[in-house]
């Protein structure tokens, strides 16, 4: 069996999420520009909590799978952190090219991390089971949760552009493992 390249599963991973985040833009624009941070982990937290659900009740009643759960978590991490850079707008203030410019640097900053995180780890996330990426996830948005009721406020702890950059790694990371299950 070849040696697992994961530089190129993982960008890999991320292009399938980028070409759906730019359809929907083509669909809505960057309508998301007006969620709050708040409302963003909001929408993480339905995801993730559904892929539990479809984890541990194994059945979905819509039709759709954990995989497209995971690729949304991970374009809307990299939202989240577009809008914690620029802020919530009030209305749609920038163009397709200039989110998807913006999807582009997040996604890149997401990568180099993920890569000096998997060098220190030993590509430890290869030998874990997806339902503990969930669990990882769903306890990073508590996290957030918890900063963000204390308007950003910490004493040791990593931000909430940390965690979304942890959660965003971690979907991907689920994104490459299911997508070899399905091959």
């Amino acid at each position: 069996m070849a040696t697992p390249d994961t530089t190129a599963e993982f960008r890999n991973a991320m292009s399938l999420c980028r070409d759906i985040f730019s359809k929907k833009l083509y669909d809505y624009k960057p309508s998301w520009r007006m969620l709050r941070p708040s409302s963003l982990t909001d929408q993480l937290f339905i995801k993730a909590k559904r892929i539990r659900t479809l984890e541990v009740t194994g059945k979905s009643l819509v039709g759709e799978g954990i995989l497209p759960e995971f690729m949304a978590l991970i374009n809307y991490g990299i939202i989240g952190l577009i809008q914690l850079e620029k802020g919530y707008a009030e209305k749609v203030d920038m163009s397709n090219d200039e989110a998807m410019a913006l999807y582009d640097q997040h996604a890149q900053m997401c990568t180099e991390l993920m890569l000096k995180k998997n060098h220190d780890y030993g590509e430890a996330w290869r030998d874990m089971r997806t339902s503990s990426y969930t669990d990882i996830i769903l306890t990073k948005l508590e996290r957030i949760k918890e900063i963000e009721d204390k308007n950003g406020a910490t004493t040791v702890s990593e931000g909430i552009d940390s965690n979304y950059m942890d959660i965003i790694n971690y979907a991907t990371f689920g994104v490459i493992k299911l997508t070899e299950k399905n091959q």
